[in-house]
């Protein structure tokens, strides 16, 4: 609460916000005072009307009303056209009811469209989509340079034409006028950009008179129509049968004419045969069709000619007139200049706002290349980004073609558009606390409807260009992603991260998953130091190179004290955690727990960590070193706690021995072999381990070898050939060995059955099943026969081996508590020296099987063996810890597995 705002002071800033730009007025005066470039320089304010408004008819009023609407309605014909201005209509209509919810839930800084799609879709698709809008906004420019010099060249003043057209036809015609764009379009181009770079006040001013002439030209429109309505003018249209015929190149309308008493050929004639006698041979359907004159309808189609793939004959429409400009009044010349006016101050409405939306852009940093164009001058002006808006509008330009650049934009803007909808339906449906917006008049399906309708539109219009724009969207987006755009700004799609991730945690089943769908979720126990640092990383390196195992990584740390007066060091300790993770590319979370001592905070780990359904089932740990010595003491009870926990819980446990001798994730092995040593069954993870492991780079070009112990009496050959046939249902590549030892050398493991491959071949038999469904039955007798949960620490004392039967469970006594219990004379001193010849004979057996390993693996890459069970009271852990230090003696890399106590692995696909 000491950093907690007064709610006064808190309503007072929030009154205060303004997310407006600078009025002229204020820009001036921070352009001339000196001390106020001194202080806090505000970036440039237009307002509403000329920020909002006066841009968005201009861009309506411009050139598509006035040069284009009119060649879409004699192209298109009235219905057509009608069908086409409704779709685009309704498409915006219904993204404005979509961004006027956006806009209403919250504060809008600066950027526009930009802000509510990066705000609402996240830094990814706001920055592809950003980058889009930016590119629509800046070829926008471009058009609207283009329709001015076209207005310019065509109507106002065509002998100013650099590059002459007079006398051209077709493709000469065409190139000259292109030539004509591209030389007048840089021209304007340059003077635009000045003015804007000089400042926006001057754009302001500009803007007032760009105004008066588009409201001028609108109510010329309006009087020509009522007047029309009274004085009718006369549009004729030639027709040849029902094709309408260009009017440039003849002046009568007819095959033929009477001059005196003789009948004389027109143009049209001479147009259409090969001369110009009555005998003359003519084009056939020219013969077969006759010519006549009707009369246009006012204002639509009047003088629409056909000739769609010349674009000269597109432009001199109306003999060489502007055709909405015949229905002004009172002259066609306040049509002309309103026209040229409107789209002169379009493209300078869309240079100002380009490289204000591209330093928006630049300065929330989601693409580290572009911040150098967050800056500018000293009041905010985005002077780089004008610079790079100003290069991109020339491409524009160069392409000279009016109609070539319109799609281009086109398909920016519909994009743009899409993701407005996208946005506000995906806030709806995800119906998140923080979705409050104060237009109410909104729905989920009208922006559905409207994000559809974009893209049907963006398709209709060009597809190889929407399929562009798209790829540049995905590029743009998974850079940001490659990146790693740092943002978190509660968008939707985070939102749809956690409404998925609730989904599918309440759907987990809490129960154990079945065979197929098993993968290691690994509780990687971390140790740290006094520092909150690391004492093992390569664990992380291990765990990363099993990640083929496509399952859930916890990296769990204790920390010792209380959690008042030790949670900053375990929120260090969780940050040091999760950059290691980083650095090891590990994919997963991290866990620290603050408890009054490490044992506790362990246990704490293994039995709370994961959520629902999604929990470890396996605990990785590292064997500790130097637990002989007294100060380290500690450890070794930890770890058996650790040992006891899991085997208590049916977690499976990976202890690495000599952890700091493992490969790092830079290195590879160019040969060796991955050794396991099977000897006892207890559910396949022994045999999955290596698997995914060569997975991995560093442990690919490494060999497995699988080597099995059969006791003296086993068929040791038909051992081989059934675990070699079981290998291969289990589509597992590997070397078989098989090893004879004598029953004491392996007396610390449980075994079951299904450890004998002969004895579990001889119950297939004996059932008198077929070869197919023998081998659907081993799945089925080794989950019967699966490894029992060794007892209990609080469970009666298991038997001896030599108390129990072949194929029963055998658990090796650490200690001779059984002969305590059964003999009271092992407490004297007789008693206390069998005891010891006990322990002595215990470590040489696992001397004999150490000794066999060492023969055999001495030289593997890493060597996976069975984890006894621990033992069952404290007074055997250290005899138990020294065994396994006896049995792991001369090996480098060591990986004691001991499974849950289910089968991992199956037959069956």
């Amino acid at each position: 609460m000491d950093t907690s705002p007064m709610v006064s002071s808190l309503l007072s800033s929030l009154a205060n916000y303004s997310n407006l730009t600078q009025g002229s007025k204020e820009h001036e005066e921070a352009e001339n005072n000196e001390e106020a470039r001194k202080k806090t320089v505000q970036a440039p304010r237009m307002g509403t009307l000329m920020g909002v408004y006066l841009p968005c008819m201009q861009n309506i009023l411009g050139v598509i009303l006035f040069l284009r609407m009119t060649w879409l309605v004699g192209a298109g014909g009235v219905l057509g056209t009608f069908i086409i201005v409704f779709m685009c209509c309704s498409t915006t209509m219904l993204t404005a009811i979509s961004m006027s919810a956006i806009a209403t839930n919250g504060v809008v800084p600066a950027g526009g469209s930009y802000y509510m799609i990066s705000r609402s879709l996240g830094p990814e698709f706001g920055g592809a989509v950003g980058i889009c809008f930016y590119l629509g906004t800046t070829f926008a420019g471009a058009m609207y340079i283009l329709g001015c010099i076209e207005i310019l060249l065509i109507y106002i003043v065509p002998a100013a034409a650099i590059f002459k057209m007079e006398g051209l036809e077709g493709a000469e015609a065409e190139a000259a006028l292109l030539n004509n764009m591209r030389v007048y379009g840089t021209i304007v181009l340059s003077f635009m950009a000045l003015v804007v770079f000089v400042g926006v006040k001057y754009v302001n001013k500009l803007a007032l008179v760009f105004l008066a002439c588009v409201i001028l030209s609108i109510l010329a429109v309006y009087a020509g129509v009522i007047k029309t309505s009274f004085d009718p003018p006369f549009f004729p249209v030639c027709l040849l049968g029902n094709r309408t015929l260009v009017s440039k190149g003849f002046d009568i309308c007819a095959k033929t004419i009477e001059q005196g008493n003789a009948t004389v050929t027109t143009k049209l004639w001479r147009a259409f045969c090969d001369s110009e006698f009555l005998n003359a041979t003519c084009d056939e359907y020219f013969t077969s069709n006759n010519v006549s004159q009707i009369q246009g309808i006012p204002g639509i189609t009047s003088g629409i000619l056909a000739g769609k793939k010349t674009p000269y004959l597109k432009l001199k429409l109306f003999n060489g007139n502007l055709v909405i400009g015949t229905l002004a009044w009172p002259s066609p010349w306040v049509i002309v200049f309103g026209s040229f006016f409107s789209t002169c101050g379009a493209g300078l409405q869309s240079l100002t706002g380009a490289p204000r939306l591209l330093q928006a852009i630049a300065r929330d940093s989601i693409i580290p290349f572009l911040r150098v164009f967050g800056h500018g001058k000293a009041n905010g002006e985005p002077t780089w980004a004008l610079l790079l808006t100003a290069c991109i509008c020339e491409t524009g330009i160069l392409i000279a073609s009016l109609d070539a650049v319109a799609p281009i934009l086109s398909m920016f803007f519909l994009m743009c558009y899409m993701f407005v909808n996208l946005a506000c339906a995906l806030q709806t449906l995800l119906r998140t606390p923080n979705w409050r917006p104060r237009f109410k008049f909104y729905h989920w399906a009208l922006s559905l409807l409207g994000m559809s309708l974009c893209l049907t539109l963006m398709f209709l219009c060009s597809w190889y260009y929407a399929i562009v724009a798209m790829v540049i969207a995905s590029c743009i987006y998974k850079y940001i992603e490659f990146c790693g755009a740092e943002k978190e700004w509660g968008d939707g799609i985070r939102g749809i991260s956690l409404s998925a991730a609730r989904y599918a945690l309440m759907r987990l089943e809490e129960g154990p998953p079945h065979t197929k769908n098993w993968r290691p979720q690994i509780l990687v126990l971390m140790s740290l130091d006094g520092e909150q640092s690391v004492e093992q990383p390569r664990l992380l390196s291990l765990t990363s190179q099993l990640k083929a195992g496509k399952g859930l990584t916890i990296v769990g740390a204790c920390v010792e004290g209380t959690y008042l007066n030790n949670q900053p060091q375990a929120q260090k300790a969780d940050q040091v955690c999760m950059k290691l993770m980083e650095v090891e590319k590990v994919k997963g979370f991290s866990q620290v727990v603050i408890s009054s001592n490490l044992r506790d905070a362990t246990s704490h780990l293994i039995q709370a960590g994961g959520l629902g359904g999604l929990r470890h089932n396996t605990v990785l740990v590292s064997f500790p070193k130097n637990w002989k010595q007294a100060e380290e003491h500690h450890r070794c009870r930890n770890f058996i706690e650790v040992v006891r926990e899991t085997t208590a819980a049916h977690l499976a446990l990976l202890v690495t021995k000599n952890i700091s001798a493992y490969p790092s994730n830079g290195e590879r092995f160019t040969e060796g072999h991955i050794d396991v040593w099977w000897i006892v069954h207890d559910g396949g993870l022994l045999m999955l381990l290596p698997f995914l492991l060569r997975q991995h780079k560093v442990w690919r070009k490494c060999k497995i070898r699988i080597f099995t112990v059969a006791q003296m009496d086993d068929n040791s050959i038909q051992m081989k050939k059934d675990l070699m046939t079981f290998l291969y249902h289990l589509r597992f590549d590997a070397e078989v060995e098989v090893v004879e030892m004598h029953d004491s050398d392996i007396s610390a493991y449980t075994y079951e059955k299904t450890l004998v491959m002969e004895q579990r071949s001889q119950i297939l038999k004996e059932m008198h099943l077929t070869k197919n469904e023998r081998e659907r039955e081993v799945q089925l007798i080794q989950g019967k026969n699966a490894t029992p949960t060794p007892t209990s620490p609080t469970s009666p004392t298991a038997p001896t081996p030599a108390a129990v039967t072949p194929g029963e469970e055998v658990q090796m006594t650490w200690t001779d508590e059984t002969e305590k219990t059964n003999n009271p004379a092992v407490a004297n001193p007789e008693s206390v020296k069998d005891m010891n010849q006990s322990n002595f004979r215990r470590m040489h057996h696992a001397q004999e099987l150490n000794g066999v390993i060492v023969k055999k693996s001495k030289e593997a890459k890493l060597v996976l063996l069975n984890m006894p069970g621990p033992p069952k009271n404290r007074n055997g852990e250290e005899n138990y810890m020294e065994f396994l230090e006896v049995l792991t003696e001369g090996l480098n890399r060591v990986l004691l597995v001991r499974g849950g106590g289910r089968e991992v692995i199956t037959i069956y696909s």
